[in-house]
């Protein structure tokens, strides 16, 4: 699986997430996205709820509209960093921070399953670092 078996937006592996894992329309059905593999990403409930409709979001730090990461035309790394001992996701861009902000990457049951992860040496993800 291309996605590891983890979300593509927090990157919450599978196994240990806190809630279940759906197919993401990148683009969603109501506004024209189809059902491509160029347009579907493995998510985390909590991400793929966040996200609900949205394509684009508001960066908190500049107040401008940008597009949301996209994990077919984006690489995580370039807009992602962990933080705080790789338990929270910082935005590094517009995109990164508009994205951490509206889909809620750093909620609490996320970062406590980080924090027991890490614990264990299975976070952070070796693809992220």
């Amino acid at each position: 699986m291309r996605a590891g078996f983890r979300c593509e937006y927090c990157k919450a592996p599978k196994a240990y997430a806190p809630s279940p894992f759906t197919i993401d329309h990148i683009v969603p059905e109501i506004l024209g996205g189809s059902s491509e593999l160029d347009n579907l990403a493995y998510a985390c409930e909590n991400c793929n709820g966040g996200k609900h409709t949205s394509t684009h979001a508001t960066d908190p730090d500049t107040g401008l509209e940008v597009a949301l990461f996209h994990p077919r035309k984006d690489r995580w790394a370039d807009h992602f960093a962990w933080q705080e001992n790789d338990i929270n996701v910082k935005g590094l861009t517009p995109v990164g921070r508009a994205t951490v902000a509206a889909m809620h990457l750093n909620h609490r049951a996320v970062v406590n399953m980080r924090i027991l992860l890490k614990m264990v040496g299975e976070h952070p993800p070796k693809e992220t670092l």
